[in-house]
């Protein structure tokens, strides 16, 4: 994904120095360069991007390499827990009349 200027790959001894200073110019912890992929995959999963988009942008040719890489951080689901609970149990005083209630749902 990313190169030198002129094109040519980038030289991992420079990349590795380049990631290092980024790190403590941030001012965040040590991590490896390969745990930004993992942070970019499940950023893009939190964010709700397409799987193929995300398979794209990260360079994946098999949607199995996703399951390595995207990690479900439990906001996410929380998130889908709370927007769940409003869907089944949503009563007939709590909104404007056009949300289903649990009765309404289908089994």
């Amino acid at each position: 994904m990313f190169a030198q200027p002129t094109g040519r790959p980038a030289d991992p001894r420079a990349d590795y120095g380049e990631w290092k200073d980024v790190l403590k110019a941030a001012g965040v912890r040590e991590a490896r360069l390969h745990d930004a992929r993992h942070t970019a995959a499940t950023f893009l999963l939190v964010l709700g991007v397409a799987q193929r988009a995300v398979m794209d942008v990260m360079g994946w040719s098999k949607i199995d390499t996703a399951q390595r890489y995207q990690h479900v951080p439990d906001e996410l689901r929380q998130s889908i827990a709370t927007q769940l609970g409003g869907l089944l149990w949503t009563g007939p005083d709590d909104g404007d009349g056009d949300e289903p209630t649990a009765a309404s749902v289908p089994a």
